[in-house]
């Protein structure tokens, strides 16, 4: 466990694409924030001995190792940050909560409810020896989705009704589009379902405060086998042309859902949306007015209210003031903020919350009913979009 004043020290288990976010992240937040303790990038894991050494001078960590397990056990290691797929996450976090290190765990929390319960089960027992645990949710970290959860706590939009929200990419638009390991559902868990499903689920949570209760769904495999990677990195390599797999995930999920304050909120997550190519876009409506969204033009914000009479309108924020979420710690009013921004924010949370001795956020257990909603949407989609609760967990 670390103490006030001491270095924290990091280690990252695995290195792919968001490998590179979060070491992005670990390296730039102590450059610009000014965090209650200095980070160091300690070590770095992944199964290739080669791959793994070219990450870790690319990204700037100090040493690399093949063995997660040897790591979490190291004395001189204060958090664990899991960015394996998602087939590992239950086993790397709970080892390491158990060895008394910090943890911070990609989205979505695990690949079924079962194993983010015992995650969350696991997180909570080191919570009670001052060991911590947050989930990935970065959009949460987006200071324009910061703000619009600010207004409409604040009442600013009055009682939430609707909730709309649509998360489209087009990468696997094409047919020919090579297999990874993301459309293996052993190793992925779920398709456009967890991988862009659970961010757009945290995000309608996130902003209205409210939960999802009951949800009626569908999902979709447009393409069934694609070509064999003949080496498989992150969304890269080359595919073969005569060799093809079986894809074992959605392509795309369509849901409705219940919120806990009586409202609906409505769903669709997608990886076959040609033109688009990461747009997370929400639009919450209540009885005075409404807060919209698009991660494609992540530092604006919209937002309409009728007290504004004859002029009212949907008016564009650029939310770079230096008085908007994590926003002055940047650049001068109007210099735009990127993808990247949301994982040194998330870095600066977690490592005040640590410092600080209080539970950051998003929790395991908030990760837990994330998982529970994507569970009961494949529960809803194979009873024919019947409406399905969240009050019984699948496996």
């Amino acid at each position: 466990m670390t103490t006030n004043g001491r270095p924290l020290r990091v280690a990252m288990i695995g290195h792919g694409f968001m490998g590179a976010a979060h070491s992005q992240a670990w390296r730039t937040a102590p450059r610009f924030f000014d965090l209650p303790r200095p980070v160091e990038m300690a070590v770095v894991t992944g199964r290739n001995e080669e791959t793994t050494r070219a990450a870790a001078e690319k990204y700037g960590w100090a040493e690399t190792d093949t063995d997660w397990r040897r790591v979490v056990e190291r004395d001189d290691i204060d958090l664990v940050d899991v960015v394996a797929p998602g087939n590992a996450h239950a086993e790397i976090a709970i080892a390491a909560l158990e060895a008394g290190k910090h943890v911070l765990c990609e989205k979505p929390l695990a690949n079924t409810v079962a194993e983010a319960e015992a995650m969350a089960k696991a997180a909570a027992a080191a919570a009670e020896r001052g060991v911590l645990a947050m989930v990935g949710f970065t959009y949460r970290r987006v200071p324009a989705v910061t703000l619009a959860s600010q207004l409409v706590a604040d009442g600013a939009i009055g009682e939430v009704r609707q909730a709309r929200a649509v998360y489209l990419q087009d990468w696997l638009s094409d047919a020919d589009a090579p297999l990874t390991w993301r459309l293996d559902k052993e190793l992925a868990g779920s398709g456009a379902l967890g991988d862009l499903g659970a961010h757009i689920v945290d995000a309608v949570q996130f902003v209205t405060g409210e939960t999802v209760t009951s949800v009626s769904g569908t999902l979709r495999t447009f393409v069934t086998e694609r070509p064999v990677m003949e080496s498989s990195v992150g969304l890269s390599g080359t595919a073969s042309s005569t060799q093809r797999g079986p894809v074992t995930v959605d392509d795309a999920a369509l849901f409705t859902g219940t919120l806990s304050g009586g409202g609906l909120a409505t769903f669709e997550a997608t990886r076959v949306a040609p033109g688009r190519k990461n747009a997370l876009r929400f639009e919450i409506s209540g009885t005075t007015g409404a807060v919209a969204f698009d991660l494609e033009e992540l530092n604006s914000l919209q937002y309409f209210r009728f007290e504004d009479g004859p002029t009212a309108g949907f008016r564009r924020v650029i939310v770079t003031e230096p008085d908007h979420p994590y926003a002055g710690a940047w650049w001068p009013a109007g210099h735009m903020l990127g993808y990247e921004h949301g994982f040194s924010h998330q870095v600066v949370d977690l490592v005040t919350a640590i410092d600080a001795g209080v539970q950051p956020r998003p929790s395991f257990e908030e990760g837990l009913h994330v998982q529970r909603v994507l569970d009961a949407v494949e529960r809803s989609a194979a009873a024919n979009g019947c409406w399905t609760s969240l009050d019984r967990a699948g496996a």
